[in-house]
């Protein structure tokens, strides 16, 4: 019978075998993962490197919600330069350059792997009006130029919508309904002036013109000290912008019947300074000064 001391050391280094095996086969395991998991990586590169993951050209970015700007012409405002990676393309990044361009008021981009391409989704600024500046004596502003103004007073170069449908007789007032979604031509409105003197009354200015039944062609606002209207009536003049210009907004609304009672063509223009009292200045004859007469200021509802 084997003693009790040679049979531990038997059973002991048969345990240390096992033990050695078992450590081999873990490191085995481990390496083979290891080897996997570089390959699977080394293949994914390869694959995600391959010509057929790029994007070579602007027509693999597909434009949506644009109503003023082709898809060509939101293409063009895209930051990328062509070819592309799909991979190496950061969406939020992208959307918030385009977002600081001119016309794309909010941009969304998404990545498309089947086929691989982009998905640009834009909500443009509403151009309301062409800005017409006039120089400013001692300023040297980049933004002297023609342009488009939207509805807050945010000003886009005029190429920014050269794409788009325009319309030979846009004009603000008559209940306009330029804001709806099917509305795709560029206005005529002109605002003539420095921007930098109307700007900041520009959007409350706009809403008060937008619910006219009058039709308004042209703002002059080159004297601040008097805000000159062209409108189907005539010539308007409202004196400085202040709190009183949306009241004789509302006289100017009144007075759209005024061509039943007066051709307009027998009109100089149209004195609102006081809205309380308008006044319509006749044109000067000869041998005489000009005159003037209140004009009417209730209008068929």
């Amino acid at each position: 019978m084997a003693s009790f001391g040679a049979v531990s050391q038997t059973e002991l280094g048969r345990r240390r075998q096992q033990l050695r095996r078992q450590r081999r086969l873990r490191l085995a395991t481990v390496v083979w993962q290891m080897v996997a998991v570089s390959a699977m990586a080394g293949g994914l590169l390869w694959w995600i490197a391959q010509p057929a993951w790029l994007i070579a050209r602007s027509e693999q970015v597909k434009v949506e919600g644009n109503q003023w700007l082709s898809d060509k012409a939101v293409r063009s405002l895209v930051p990328l330069s062509y070819p592309q990676s799909l991979w190496g393309i950061e969406p939020q990044v992208l959307a918030k350059k385009l977002e600081s361009i001119g016309p794309i008021a909010k941009a969304k981009v998404t990545r498309n792997l089947f086929p691989p391409s982009l998905t640009v989704e834009v909500t443009e600024r509403r151009p309301v009006a062409v800005a017409q500046p006039v120089a400013v004596p001692g300023r040297n502003s980049d933004k002297q130029k023609v342009g488009w103004l939207d509805d807050r007073g945010g000003w886009m170069p005029s190429e920014s919508y050269t794409a788009a449908v325009r319309s030979s007789n846009t004009s603000i007032g008559a209940n306009s309904s330029q804001g709806s979604g099917s509305f795709r031509a560029l206005p005529t409105l002109k605002v003539i002036g420095s921007l930098e003197l109307y700007r900041a009354s520009w959007p409350e200015f706009y809403q008060g013109l937008r619910g006219l039944a009058v039709k308004v062609f042209e703002i002059d606002w080159q004297n601040p000290n008097n805000l000159i209207l062209k409108t189907e009536l005539g010539t308007v003049h409202l004196g400085p912008y202040s709190s009183r210009t949306a009241s004789q907004l509302k006289v100017l609304d009144r007075m759209r019947q005024l061509p039943k009672q007066l051709d307009s063509s027998k009109i100089a223009y149209i004195d609102l300074k006081n809205p309380a009292s308008p006044i319509v200045h006749l044109p000067e004859l000869p041998g005489s000064s000009e005159s003037s007469e209140p004009a009417p200021t209730r209008g068929d509802n």
